[in-house]
């Protein structure tokens, strides 16, 4: 995980006291492409609208502006990243292919 963070762009959520309670990672050439992932608020602390806020801000950074693909997936969370993201389903995944090498 270290690896990954490191080799990233990372969004943090922190408290006041410095505590962090967030966290986005998005993997990117800032060229072109741009994937969302790792998105997590802590049990703790969700419900007080800190996830809608880290992906506006996310979304909102200036060295991801203007590239042709922002992907992410989700599980549970669609509405929070169409209404604060702007994000649509992609209906036909048809030309994207995966390969686990684990």
């Amino acid at each position: 995980m270290q690896t990954a963070l490191d080799n990233s762009l990372c969004f943090g959520v922190y408290t006041e006291a410095g505590e962090q309670v967030g966290l986005a990672r998005v993997v990117t050439d800032y060229a072109t492409f741009a994937w969302i992932c790792d998105v997590f608020i802590a049990p703790a602390h969700r419900g007080r609208g800190l996830s809608k806020w880290l992906v506006q801000e996310v979304v909102a950074y200036p060295k991801l502006q203007g590239l042709k693909h922002l992907l992410l997936a989700t599980r549970d969370a669609h509405t929070l990243y169409q209404k604060y993201g702007g994000f649509e389903i992609m209906e036909d995944m048809g030309r994207y292919l995966h390969r686990d090498t684990l």
